[in-house]
Protein backbone atom coordinates (compact mmCIF):
# COMPACT_ATOMS: atom_id res chain seq x y z
CA UNK A 1 0.00 0.00 0.00
CA UNK A 2 1.49 3.22 -1.13
CA UNK A 3 -0.11 6.57 -0.45
CA UNK A 4 0.89 10.12 -0.99
CA UNK A 5 0.36 11.87 2.32
CA UNK A 6 1.20 15.16 3.79
CA UNK A 7 3.83 15.24 6.51
CA UNK A 8 1.30 15.63 9.37
CA UNK A 9 -1.05 12.91 8.04
CA UNK A 10 1.82 10.53 7.36
CA UNK A 11 3.12 10.98 10.86
CA UNK A 12 -0.32 10.29 12.36
CA UNK A 13 -0.88 7.20 10.22
CA UNK A 14 2.58 5.85 10.73
CA UNK A 15 2.04 5.64 14.46
CA UNK A 16 -1.58 4.43 14.24
CA UNK A 17 -2.00 0.80 15.37
CA UNK A 18 -2.82 -1.67 12.61
CA UNK A 19 -1.87 0.63 9.82
CA UNK A 20 1.16 -0.24 7.79
CA UNK A 21 1.96 2.53 5.50
CA UNK A 22 5.10 3.02 3.48
CA UNK A 23 5.79 6.65 3.62
CA UNK A 24 6.71 8.35 0.42
CA UNK A 25 8.61 11.60 0.33
CA UNK A 26 6.44 14.54 -0.44
CA UNK A 27 6.98 16.02 -3.83
CA UNK A 28 7.76 19.70 -3.84
CA UNK A 29 7.32 22.12 -6.68
CA UNK A 30 10.54 22.88 -8.59
CA UNK A 31 12.01 26.27 -7.73
CA UNK A 32 11.06 29.06 -10.02
CA UNK A 33 13.89 30.15 -12.29
CA UNK A 34 15.66 33.25 -11.05
CA UNK A 35 15.58 36.04 -13.52
CA UNK A 36 19.03 37.44 -14.17
CA UNK A 37 19.57 40.81 -12.62
CA UNK A 38 19.55 43.59 -15.15
CA UNK A 39 22.81 45.54 -14.96
CA UNK A 40 23.03 48.82 -16.75
CA UNK A 41 25.87 48.81 -19.27
CA UNK A 42 28.83 50.82 -18.09
CA UNK A 43 29.31 53.93 -20.18
CA UNK A 44 32.92 54.76 -20.95
CA UNK A 45 32.31 57.75 -23.17
CA UNK A 46 32.87 61.28 -21.88
CA UNK A 47 29.26 62.24 -22.49
CA UNK A 48 27.54 64.67 -24.77
CA UNK A 49 29.52 67.93 -25.02
CA UNK A 50 27.86 71.14 -23.94
CA UNK A 51 27.62 73.90 -26.47
CA UNK A 52 29.40 76.50 -24.35
CA UNK A 53 31.54 74.17 -22.25
CA UNK A 54 34.72 75.38 -23.90
CA UNK A 55 34.28 78.72 -22.12
CA UNK A 56 34.40 77.22 -18.64
CA UNK A 57 38.20 77.24 -18.27
CA UNK A 58 38.70 80.89 -19.35
CA UNK A 59 35.71 81.97 -17.22
CA UNK A 60 37.16 80.30 -14.12
CA UNK A 61 40.55 81.89 -14.79
CA UNK A 62 38.92 85.34 -15.13
CA UNK A 63 36.97 84.79 -11.90
CA UNK A 64 40.14 83.71 -10.05
CA UNK A 65 42.05 86.72 -11.35
CA UNK A 66 39.22 89.10 -10.41
CA UNK A 67 38.90 87.73 -6.89
CA UNK A 68 42.64 88.01 -6.25
CA UNK A 69 42.73 91.55 -7.64
CA UNK A 70 39.66 92.69 -5.71
CA UNK A 71 41.01 91.15 -2.49
CA UNK A 72 44.32 92.96 -2.83
CA UNK A 73 46.42 89.78 -3.18
CA UNK A 74 47.76 90.98 -6.56
CA UNK A 75 49.57 94.31 -6.72
CA UNK A 76 48.29 96.47 -9.58
CA UNK A 77 51.86 97.47 -10.36
CA UNK A 78 52.69 93.81 -11.05
CA UNK A 79 49.49 92.73 -12.76
CA UNK A 80 46.59 95.13 -13.29
CA UNK A 81 43.06 93.96 -12.58
CA UNK A 82 40.83 92.75 -15.43
CA UNK A 83 38.63 95.82 -15.24
CA UNK A 84 41.71 98.05 -15.54
CA UNK A 85 42.68 96.23 -18.74
CA UNK A 86 39.11 96.57 -20.05
CA UNK A 87 39.10 100.31 -19.27
CA UNK A 88 42.47 100.79 -20.97
CA UNK A 89 41.34 98.82 -24.03
CA UNK A 90 38.23 101.01 -24.29
CA UNK A 91 40.44 104.09 -24.24
CA UNK A 92 42.70 102.67 -26.96
CA UNK A 93 39.67 101.87 -29.11
CA UNK A 94 38.33 105.40 -28.70
CA UNK A 95 41.65 106.83 -29.85
CA UNK A 96 41.69 104.46 -32.85
CA UNK A 97 45.08 103.10 -31.93
CA UNK A 98 44.07 99.57 -30.98
CA UNK A 99 42.08 98.70 -34.10
CA UNK A 100 44.78 100.16 -36.38
CA UNK A 101 47.53 98.07 -34.77
CA UNK A 102 45.27 95.03 -34.67
CA UNK A 103 44.52 95.27 -38.39
CA UNK A 104 48.23 95.46 -39.24
CA UNK A 105 49.08 92.50 -37.01
CA UNK A 106 46.21 90.40 -38.38
CA UNK A 107 47.28 91.10 -41.96
CA UNK A 108 50.88 90.06 -41.22
CA UNK A 109 49.74 86.89 -39.50
CA UNK A 110 47.35 86.03 -42.34
CA UNK A 111 50.07 86.42 -44.97
CA UNK A 112 52.58 84.34 -43.03
CA UNK A 113 49.99 81.69 -42.20
CA UNK A 114 48.87 81.35 -45.81
CA UNK A 115 52.45 81.08 -47.07
CA UNK A 116 53.42 78.62 -44.35
CA UNK A 117 50.39 76.40 -44.97
CA UNK A 118 51.05 76.24 -48.70
CA UNK A 119 54.74 75.44 -48.24
CA UNK A 120 53.98 72.87 -45.54
CA UNK A 121 51.39 71.05 -47.66
CA UNK A 122 53.62 71.05 -50.74
CA UNK A 123 56.60 69.64 -48.85
CA UNK A 124 54.42 67.07 -47.11
CA UNK A 125 53.05 65.84 -50.45
CA UNK A 126 56.54 65.58 -51.92
CA UNK A 127 57.92 63.84 -48.87
CA UNK A 128 54.89 61.70 -48.07
CA UNK A 129 54.21 60.30 -51.54
CA UNK A 130 57.75 59.65 -52.66
CA UNK A 131 60.62 57.78 -51.07
CA UNK A 132 63.21 60.03 -52.68
CA UNK A 133 61.25 63.11 -51.66
CA UNK A 134 61.10 61.79 -48.12
CA UNK A 135 64.84 61.20 -48.06
CA UNK A 136 65.55 64.74 -49.24
CA UNK A 137 62.85 66.83 -47.59
CA UNK A 138 62.14 65.11 -44.31
CA UNK A 139 65.71 65.31 -43.06
CA UNK A 140 65.91 69.02 -43.84
CA UNK A 141 62.64 69.73 -42.04
CA UNK A 142 63.83 67.80 -39.00
CA UNK A 143 67.00 69.91 -39.01
CA UNK A 144 64.87 73.05 -39.14
CA UNK A 145 62.83 71.87 -36.16
CA UNK A 146 65.94 72.00 -34.01
CA UNK A 147 66.69 75.63 -34.88
CA UNK A 148 64.68 78.20 -32.88
CA UNK A 149 63.07 81.08 -34.70
CA UNK A 150 64.98 83.65 -32.66
CA UNK A 151 68.26 82.21 -33.97
CA UNK A 152 67.05 82.58 -37.57
CA UNK A 153 65.94 86.19 -37.31
CA UNK A 154 69.42 87.76 -37.72
CA UNK A 155 69.88 85.84 -40.98
CA UNK A 156 66.36 86.69 -42.15
CA UNK A 157 67.13 90.35 -41.49
CA UNK A 158 70.28 90.04 -43.61
CA UNK A 159 68.40 88.32 -46.43
CA UNK A 160 65.11 90.27 -46.43
CA UNK A 161 65.87 93.48 -44.51
CA UNK A 162 63.73 94.76 -41.66
CA UNK A 163 60.55 95.29 -43.67
CA UNK A 164 57.38 93.31 -44.06
CA UNK A 165 59.07 90.56 -46.10
CA UNK A 166 61.19 89.54 -43.12
CA UNK A 167 58.20 89.49 -40.77
CA UNK A 168 56.00 87.47 -43.11
CA UNK A 169 58.84 85.04 -43.86
CA UNK A 170 59.53 84.53 -40.16
CA UNK A 171 55.88 83.69 -39.53
CA UNK A 172 55.77 81.35 -42.54
CA UNK A 173 58.95 79.53 -41.44
CA UNK A 174 57.38 78.99 -38.03
CA UNK A 175 54.02 77.84 -39.42
CA UNK A 176 55.12 75.39 -42.09
CA UNK A 177 56.77 72.97 -39.64
CA UNK A 178 53.64 71.78 -37.77
CA UNK A 179 51.69 71.74 -41.04
CA UNK A 180 54.34 69.54 -42.62
CA UNK A 181 54.75 67.21 -39.64
CA UNK A 182 51.08 66.37 -39.18
CA UNK A 183 50.24 66.22 -42.88
CA UNK A 184 53.24 64.03 -43.64
CA UNK A 185 52.34 61.71 -40.78
CA UNK A 186 48.73 61.45 -42.01
CA UNK A 187 49.89 60.68 -45.54
CA UNK A 188 52.17 57.89 -44.44
CA UNK A 189 49.37 56.49 -42.24
CA UNK A 190 46.88 56.04 -45.10
CA UNK A 191 45.47 52.53 -45.02
CA UNK A 192 47.26 50.29 -47.52
CA UNK A 193 43.96 48.63 -48.42
CA UNK A 194 42.74 51.94 -49.84
CA UNK A 195 45.87 52.18 -51.97
CA UNK A 196 45.40 48.61 -53.23
CA UNK A 197 41.76 49.37 -54.02
CA UNK A 198 42.81 52.42 -56.02
CA UNK A 199 45.32 50.28 -57.93
CA UNK A 200 42.63 47.67 -58.60
CA UNK A 201 40.27 50.32 -59.92
CA UNK A 202 43.03 51.70 -62.12
CA UNK A 203 42.91 55.27 -60.76
CA UNK A 204 45.24 57.80 -62.28
CA UNK A 205 47.76 59.67 -60.14
CA UNK A 206 45.53 62.74 -60.03
CA UNK A 207 42.43 60.74 -59.10
CA UNK A 208 44.41 58.84 -56.49
CA UNK A 209 45.49 62.10 -54.83
CA UNK A 210 41.99 63.55 -55.06
CA UNK A 211 39.97 60.56 -53.82
CA UNK A 212 42.41 58.78 -51.51
CA UNK A 213 45.33 60.98 -50.49
CA UNK A 214 43.57 64.24 -49.67
CA UNK A 215 40.69 62.69 -47.66
CA UNK A 216 43.21 60.51 -45.82
CA UNK A 217 45.49 63.44 -45.01
CA UNK A 218 42.71 65.85 -44.04
CA UNK A 219 42.64 64.96 -40.30
CA UNK A 220 46.38 65.47 -40.02
CA UNK A 221 46.28 68.68 -42.03
CA UNK A 222 43.59 70.18 -39.80
CA UNK A 223 45.48 69.17 -36.67
CA UNK A 224 48.60 70.79 -38.07
CA UNK A 225 46.56 73.88 -38.86
CA UNK A 226 45.55 74.17 -35.23
CA UNK A 227 49.23 74.25 -34.26
CA UNK A 228 50.00 76.50 -37.21
CA UNK A 229 47.60 79.31 -36.32
CA UNK A 230 48.96 79.40 -32.78
CA UNK A 231 52.53 79.39 -34.11
CA UNK A 232 51.66 82.32 -36.37
CA UNK A 233 50.63 84.50 -33.43
CA UNK A 234 53.69 83.46 -31.43
CA UNK A 235 56.02 84.37 -34.30
CA UNK A 236 54.15 87.64 -34.74
CA UNK A 237 54.90 88.57 -31.14
CA UNK A 238 58.60 88.02 -31.78
CA UNK A 239 58.93 89.95 -35.04
CA UNK A 240 56.81 92.89 -33.92
CA UNK A 241 58.93 93.42 -30.85
CA UNK A 242 62.19 93.53 -32.79
CA UNK A 243 61.96 95.80 -35.78
CA UNK A 244 58.37 96.94 -36.10
CA UNK A 245 56.91 100.44 -36.05
CA UNK A 246 53.29 99.29 -35.98
CA UNK A 247 51.19 96.39 -34.76
CA UNK A 248 50.23 94.97 -31.40
CA UNK A 249 53.81 93.94 -30.65
CA UNK A 250 55.06 97.45 -31.30
CA UNK A 251 52.33 98.79 -28.99
CA UNK A 252 53.48 96.43 -26.24
CA UNK A 253 57.13 97.35 -26.74
CA UNK A 254 56.34 101.05 -26.61
CA UNK A 255 54.29 100.57 -23.43
CA UNK A 256 57.16 98.62 -21.87
CA UNK A 257 59.50 101.55 -22.43
CA UNK A 258 57.10 103.82 -20.54
CA UNK A 259 56.21 101.20 -17.88
CA UNK A 260 52.55 101.21 -18.92
CA UNK A 261 51.62 97.81 -17.53
CA UNK A 262 47.95 98.24 -18.36
CA UNK A 263 48.71 98.75 -22.08
CA UNK A 264 51.14 95.82 -22.01
CA UNK A 265 48.42 93.70 -20.47
CA UNK A 266 45.94 94.74 -23.16
CA UNK A 267 48.42 93.58 -25.80
CA UNK A 268 48.86 90.21 -24.13
CA UNK A 269 45.10 89.76 -23.79
CA UNK A 270 44.68 90.62 -27.48
CA UNK A 271 47.26 87.97 -28.43
CA UNK A 272 45.55 85.41 -26.21
CA UNK A 273 42.11 86.17 -27.63
CA UNK A 274 43.41 86.00 -31.20
CA UNK A 275 44.98 82.60 -30.57
CA UNK A 276 41.87 81.35 -28.80
CA UNK A 277 39.52 82.57 -31.55
CA UNK A 278 41.75 81.20 -34.32
CA UNK A 279 41.86 77.78 -32.74
CA UNK A 280 38.08 77.83 -32.26
CA UNK A 281 37.59 78.58 -35.97
CA UNK A 282 39.88 75.72 -37.00
CA UNK A 283 38.11 73.35 -34.61
CA UNK A 284 34.78 74.37 -36.10
CA UNK A 285 36.10 73.63 -39.59
CA UNK A 286 37.51 70.36 -38.30
CA UNK A 287 34.15 69.36 -36.90
CA UNK A 288 32.35 70.14 -40.17
CA UNK A 289 34.94 68.53 -42.43
CA UNK A 290 35.34 65.38 -40.33
CA UNK A 291 31.73 65.03 -39.22
CA UNK A 292 31.58 61.55 -40.72
CA UNK A 293 33.90 60.19 -38.04
CA UNK A 294 32.52 58.61 -34.85
CA UNK A 295 34.89 59.69 -32.10
CA UNK A 296 34.98 59.94 -28.33
CA UNK A 297 34.13 63.63 -28.48
CA UNK A 298 30.78 62.99 -30.17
Amino acid sequence: MSLKLSAASATALAFSPGVAVRLLPERTAPPAPIAPATVAPRRLSIGRPHRWGWLLGPALFLLYWSVLSAGGWIDDRVLPAPWVAARTAAGLVESGRLQADLAISAWRAAQGLTLGVLVGIALALVSGLSLLGGYVVDGLVQLKRGVPVLALIPFLVLWFGVGEAMKVTTIAVTVFVPIYIHTHNALRAIDLRHVELAETLGLSRTSFIRHVVLPGALPGLLLGLRFGVTAAWLALVVVEQLNATSGIGYMVTLARNYAQTDVMLVGLVIYALLGFASDAVVRLIQGRALGWRRTLAQ
